[in-house]
C-alpha cells in the first residue's frame, strides 16, 4: 500500500507549522524526513497516522494492505512505550489482543516477530532487564506483529547511544532485506537518513515546506558510512539545511 500526504497545512493557533507539504511513500520503501528543529516533522507523522487532524490537505492510502494486515498504520516511538509489568512476549502480544485471533495464532505471530528481531531468547524478560537497544527491538517487533502496511517511526533511535544506534540500523536493514516493509521515518540524524532511507525529504524551518527530495539508489545491504554515494548525499543534505537549522535553533532559543 502506498501512502501519500498531499498539500498538508497545519497551524497551532497563530503559528503556522506546515505549509503545502506533499510526500509520497511508495510500498516497500523507507522514506525519511529530516529538517531543522521545530519544522513540523513529528506533527506531520501524527497527521499521517490520524492522531492529529490537518488544517488542510489529505492523507491518502492507495492499493491494498499486505495479507493478514491487522493495522494499516502503526507507530514506533522514541521512548519504546513498553508496559513494565509485561514480558517481552506480553508486550508484543498486547497489540493482538483486540483482534479476532485464536490463542494459537497470537502465539505463532509473537514467535515469528521475536525470531525476526532476534529476541526469541528473551521472550520472558521484563523491560527493566533489557538494554535500550533491546527495548526498541521489542517496540519494532510489536509494530511488525500487526503486519502493518506502513510503519510510522518517530525518531526511534534518538534515545540510544551511538554504538547501539549503529546496531539497530543494522537490524532494520536486515529486517527490510529479509522482508521489505514500508516506513515513514522521522529523524534529525542525517547519517541515519542516508543509511536507511530510499528517499530523504528535507523540510525547511517553520513553517515546514518540502525544500528538497533526495532519492538514494544504493541497495540498503550495501550501505556503510564510508560509501562515497552516501558521503556525498549526507554532505548535500547538510548543506541544504545547515543555515536553516541554525536559524531555527536561534528562533527556539528566543521563544
Amino acid at each position: 500500500m502506498d501512502l501519500t500526504l498531499r498539500s498538508i497545512t497545519h497551524r497551532y493557533g497563530d503559528t503556522e507549522v506546515l505549509r503545502d507539504v506533499t510526500i509520497d511513500v511508495p510500498s516497500g520503501r523507507v522514506v525519511c524526513i529530516v529538517g531543522p528543529s521545530g519544522c513540523g516533522k513529528s506533527t506531520l507523522l501524527r497527521i499521517a497516522g490520524g492522531l492529529e487532524r490537518a488544517g488542510g490537505g489529505q492523507v491518502l492510502q492507495r492499493g491494498h494492505p499486505p495479507d493478514g494486515c491487522l493495522n494499516p498504520l502503526t507507530y514506533v516511538f522514541q521512548d519504546f512505550a513498553l508496559l513494565p509489568w509485561r514480558s517481552v512476549a506480553g508486550n508484543v502480544e498486547l497489540v493482538l489482543e483486540d483482534h479476532p485471533l485464536s490463542a494459537a495464532e497470537r502465539q505463532a505471530t509473537v514467535a515469528d516477530v521475536l525470531a525476526r528481531t532476534r529476541l526469541d531468547g528473551f521472550r520472558d524478560a521484563l523491560p527493566r532487564q533489557l538494554s535500550g537497544g533491546m527495548k526498541q527491538r521489542v517496540a519494532i517487533a510489536r509494530a511488525l506483529a500487526v503486519r502493518p502496511a506502513v510503519m510510522l517511526m518517530d525518531e526511534p533511535l534518538s534515545a540510544l547511544d551511538a554504538q547501539t544506534r549503529e546496531l539497530l540500523m543494522d537490524d532494520l536493514v536486515g529486517l527490510w532485506t529479509r522482508q521489505p516493509f514500508t516506513a515513514l521515518y522521522v529523524t534529525h540524524n542525517l547519517s541515519e537518513a542516508v543509511r536507511l532511507g530510499h528517499r530523504v525529504v528535507v523540510l525547511s524551518r517553520r513553517p515546514g515546506r518540502v525544500r528538497e527530495v533526495v532519492d538514494l539508489d544504493v541497495p540498503l545491504p550495501d550501505r556503510h558510512d564510508a560509501h562515497p554515494d552516501l558521503v556525498r548525499a549526507r554532505d548535500h543534505l547538510w548543506s541544504a539545511i545547515r543555515a536553516e537549522a541554525a536559524a531555527a535553533d536561534a528562533e527556539l532559543q528566543d521563544a
